[in-house]
């Protein structure tokens, strides 16, 4: 189990998933009225409703066959009955891939400093995610130190070296158009003599051809672990929760050009695609280790599957 919700951090994820939730459950309330036991009619319009909630073809499918055997085995199932059954095959869909040891804002022990390399696409809320994170590791009392090594946009480094300066971490930070891989080279050497507990490195967010793709990435940890040997300690890719399927297309490219340890899916607080999560989580079998529901610091949480499943089945 992940760390302690606090009421807080609930309101935020209820509030973050209204949209998905009342969508969901809108288009479920309509497919059952006048049903009282799960028919084929009605596992075909869940079907249907799972899809256009962004859930995917493979995993919606997955769910309709592990709710078909529960059917077959009670005859009896009724309708009512459908909210805990999809509860359940969803949290137990999640539990296969969540990282359940993974406490908030901690890092291993023993890994010191711990890298993180944050990949995706421009857009997707990557450099705010990487600003987030930071914060909320400085606040649970480790030291960061940030490397701005996506160069190819002048916006990106800007942009970090403010959340450097907002939440009061160093930056390592060489400008537009110089050789990523130097910039974290030099991040982690600094990091090293620094004594930090977590270096967060980000990289260039194009989804150019992935030859290209896979060679800079290769190139950026190679040069790394000149400094730290198992660096990078996790590959963080970002996603925009909010794309929907075009999100799990990213996921599915940028898993094909670097191994990807742990997602991160932002803006599910502006969306009805929520859904996603449990897409992306099921087909990638990569941990979504945060989620974003909201524009402050801390609408980056930990990503806790049970609580996120209560707060997408929670009736108003």
């Amino acid at each position: 189990m992940f760390g302690l919700f606090n009421k807080e951090k609930k309101e935020s994820l209820d509030k973050g998933l209204e949209k998905t939730k009342e969508s969901f459950f809108g288009k479920l309330g309509k497919a059952l009225v006048g049903k009282s036991t799960v028919d084929d009619e009605v596992l075909d319009n869940l079907e249907e409703i799972l899809v256009a909630s962004d859930v995917g073809i493979n995993t919606t499918v997955k769910i309709i066959e592990r709710i078909q055997n529960r059917v077959s085995k009670d005859k009896y199932l009724g309708t009512t009955e459908l909210d805990s059954i999809l509860r359940e095959e969803v949290v137990a869909l999640l539990s296969d891939t969540s990282d359940t040891d993974l406490k908030e804002f901690e890092t291993p022990p023993n890994v010191k400093p711990y890298v993180i390399m944050v990949v995706g696409v421009n857009g997707v809320g990557k450099t705010t995610t990487i600003g987030k994170l930071s914060a909320q590791y400085k606040k649970a009392g480790k030291s960061v130190i940030l490397g701005a090594a996506d160069t190819f946009r002048a916006a990106a480094v800007d942009q970090l070296k403010l959340w450097g300066e907002r939440v009061g971490v160093p930056v390592i930070a060489k400008g537009m158009n110089t050789d990523p891989s130097a910039v974290a080279f030099e991040t982690v050497q600094a990091g090293v003599e620094q004594n930090a507990d977590v270096i967060i490195i980000d990289t260039a967010g194009r989804l150019h051809t992935k030859v290209n793709l896979m060679s800079e990435l290769t190139k950026i940890k190679r040069v790394m672990q000149k400094v730290v040997p198992d660096a990078p300690h996790d590959v963080m890719l970002v996603l925009d929760g909010s794309t929907g399927q075009n999100a799990m297309v990213q996921a599915r490219e940028f898993t094909k050009a670097t191994e990807v340890s742990s997602l991160a899916i932002t803006k599910l607080d502006g969306t009805a695609k929520g859904g996603v999560v449990i897409g992306i989580s099921d087909e990638f079998q990569i941990p979504v280790r945060y989620i974003g529901v909201g524009e402050k610091v801390e609408d980056l949480q930990v990503f806790n599957k049970k609580e996120f499943v209560d707060s997408l089945f929670k009736k108003n």
